[in-house]
């Protein structure tokens, strides 16, 4: 029996996030209802833009699962080959309409993820990779100056490999880093305590107890899309605790393909699952001694019942 074939596989998520994409772009998104709590948000649009793709993997792969954020009910991924969706990762950024958003999708398979596609509508910025083929960008060329009155905007595309910067400068310690992390919808516990104290620490000068002194700390509010930074050079390190295997399965093979790492967002966490819901993603060029000192500024560990 033959396996999945991934380029096929990978062309038809592209084509999905083509298709989806203007339903995001062109959403004024008036109904906004609440999950966990307020900071955990879901719209009319990330619910259309699910069934638009679930619809069409099974219509499409019949035989493969579909694990999507806004239908899963346990958020947990089996063995089977499956389809892995975040519909609008970010949704908080589009209710504000801020465009910092994206639709996620992946194809995993014995809980390795094999293909990723990223795809921010807004900035038409299309983030895929393959295992074993290398990772990609595709987005706007940049025109050379701005247009002057009437004259038509250069709309080509350029597709350029990842990371951007190649080789990758290293990266020796976290005082060089810039650094992503995000607050999530747990306010309070010890998850909560766990990510203020860490903050805390990445952020205090090295003077100070237990400090980093990490150039700067950035929370942009899309799991996906930081770990396309990170792929991409231009975000050193992403802590993540508290996603799920949508938010981050794309991203995933997006920044091992481009020469990252993602590792468990606890100490000693070497081999993390997919579904594990804490992460710590490098960039190219960060070897083993970054994760070691990050490892040493978490302040507690992060803990969810539903994979401890």
């Amino acid at each position: 029996m033959t396996g999945p074939n991934l380029q096929e596989i990978r062309d038809f998520l592209v084509r999905l996030a083509q298709k989806a994409g203007p339903k995001i772009t062109s959403a004024n998104p008036s109904t906004v209802d609440t999950k966990k709590n307020s900071s955990d948000l879901v719209t009319e649009t990330d619910k259309a833009v699910e069934d638009l793709i679930s619809s069409s993997c099974r219509s499409e792969y019949p035989d493969y699962t579909f694990l999507g954020e806004e239908t899963s009910t346990s958020g947990r991924l089996t063995a089977s080959p499956t389809f892995v969706v975040d519909p609008i990762d970010g949704t908080t950024n589009f209710v504000h309409a801020h465009p910092y958003i994206s639709i996620s999708m992946a194809f995993v398979q014995d809980f390795k993820p094999l293909v990723g596609v990223v795809y921010n509508p807004f900035t038409q910025h299309l983030y895929t990779a393959i295992k074993g083929h290398g990772a990609f960008l595709t987005s706007p060329r940049i025109p050379s100056s701005f247009p002057a009155d009437g004259e038509t905007v250069d709309s080509t595309y350029e597709t350029r490999r990842l990371p951007l910067r190649q080789p990758a400068p290293s990266l020796p310690d976290l005082s060089h880093a810039l650094v992503t992390v995000e607050y999530g919808n747990e306010r309070s516990g010890n998850n909560w305590e766990c990510k203020i104290g860490t903050f805390n620490a990445l952020a205090r000068a090295k003077t100070e107890k237990e400090g980093a002194m990490v150039q700067s700390v950035r929370s942009l509010g899309s799991a996906a899309l930081n770990c396309c930074s990170v792929a991409r050079g231009d975000i050193d390190v992403y802590w993540e605790g508290g996603c799920w295997a949508w938010d981050v399965a794309a991203g995933w093979v997006i920044v091992e393909e481009a020469g990252g790492m993602v590792v468990g967002g606890n100490k000693g966490e070497w081999e993390p699952a997919v579904d594990g819901r804490r992460y710590l993603v490098l960039r190219s060029g960060a070897g083993k001694e970054v994760v070691e000192e990050f490892w040493s500024k978490i302040q507690g560990k992060l803990v969810y019942e539903d994979t401890d």
